[in-house]
């Protein structure tokens, strides 16, 4: 069971973002479409930085016993998928979150300038 502590404590939180997402119609819920071709794209560009870094030489797994030993390449564990792709969907989901802040301030501020209007 402890091999799977790590991607547990990726898969979690992941969960958490995904709910957070749902309630608030941040990104998936709001333009599914576009927001999977983003996420798509940020998972793309690291996982390519990862490969080049493994590549190099300059990036190297470690053997932990809170890993499950899956390897997806040449050093490339399961786990760094998973956090790749939950560091991509937690910037995705702060952009929807100071989006929604900002529209939800804009309608209060045009909201007083009208009442201040009349």
């Amino acid at each position: 069971m402890t091999s799977l502590v790590y991607l547990l404590a990726l898969l979690i939180p992941l969960v958490c973002m995904g709910l957070l997402d749902r309630r608030f119609r941040l990104v998936l819920w709001r333009a599914p479409r576009r927001a999977v071709i983003v996420l798509a794209a940020g998972i793309g560009l690291f996982l390519l930085w990862d490969l080049a870094a493994i590549a190099a030489g300059h990036y190297r797994m470690g053997a932990s016993p809170w890993m499950t030993g899956i390897l997806l390449g040449r050093e490339l564990p399961l786990e760094e998928l998973v956090f790749i792709t939950f560091l991509s969907y937690h910037a995705l989901v702060l952009w929807g979150l100071v989006d929604l802040l900002l529209r939800r301030a804009r309608r209060r501020t045009s909201s007083v300038i009208r009442e201040e209007a009349r």
